[in-house]
């Protein structure tokens, strides 16, 4: 026995105020419904195969994306940076390395003759604004490391 004829069995029995009419118009709309839910069933699996494709195709991607990170123009700019990387390092070698030969390790004549003439043993004291004053022509620098020496010994307090 079919479902129509299930269905409308069920609902000849069911009583005298249906009537035929009525039943049609059910029948009908069951029809229709079972129609469309066919129809879904088909875009379903047309919409399953769609993503079975897409997930093939992104899977296809990503394996060629590990197979080669970096392309040879890739490859060749990394290796141009490496070197000048390289490059700037030696140099800021060399540079500090310069550096530290030029700067100054001794005192100029008028602060040896400063120095010199304060001894520490006669006792006597610099006074802080000539010595200002003599230190003026130097850098910042060598104004500290020369307090420094006057203060071990003890020509400044």
């Amino acid at each position: 026995m079919s479902w129509k004829t299930r269905f409308s069995f069920t609902f000849s029995r069911t009583g005298d105020d249906m009537n035929e009419e009525m039943t049609q118009q059910m029948m009908a709309a069951v029809e229709r419904l079972a129609s469309a839910a066919k129809t879904l069933d088909r875009v379903l699996s047309r919409l399953d195969a769609q993503q079975a494709e897409l997930s093939a195709k992104v899977d296809r991607i990503v394996a060629a994306i590990e197979e080669d990170p970096a392309d040879g123009e890739d490859q060749a700019e990394l290796q141009s940076l490496t070197e000048r990387v390289a490059e700037l390092e030696r140099a800021n070698v060399e540079l500090k390395a310069q550096a530290a030969r030029m700067s100054r390790k001794t005192l100029s004549p008028l602060l040896r003759g400063l120095v010199g003439k304060f001894d520490g043993e006669s006792g006597e004291k610099v006074d802080p604004a000539v010595l200002e004053k003599t230190l003026q022509a130097l850098s910042v620098e060598q104004r500290i490391a020369v307090k420094a020496e006057m203060a071990r010994a003890g020509i400044l307090e």
